[in-house]
């Protein structure tokens, strides 16, 4: 395989996975924890603390009703979710509120 065939298949890959990330996404509770906790929800790993919970290695999923209620349901209520491309608004903070209550 020449040079140029694997530089070209590596970019495409690289473009590929950039694709799918969503970067840092960031969730704010409305109360705060008892402890620092780990959760999984909407395929990303979510580090949280006090009322500040935030998953580094988000795919573009996380960004999502399904992935803000995961989260809820394990957390609590959430007052704010999102990244720097996409925030949710009060509606939809509604309907990710709605699996906190149901926990």
């Amino acid at each position: 395989m020449s040079i140029k065939f694997l530089a070209a298949a590596l970019a495409g890959l690289l473009a590929a996975g950039s694709a799918n990330a969503a970067g840092p996404i960031s969730a704010t509770l409305q109360s705060p924890l008892a402890s620092k906790s780990r959760v999984v929800a909407g395929g990303a790993l979510w580090a949280c603390e006090g009322t500040s919970c935030v998953a580094t290695s988000a795919v573009e999923r996380t960004i999502s009703v399904a992935s803000c209620r995961e989260l809820a349901k394990a957390v609590g209520a959430l007052s704010a979710f999102g990244n720097g491309d996409k925030v949710f608004d009060a509606e939809a903070l509604a309907k990710c509120n709605a699996a906190a209550r149901a926990r």
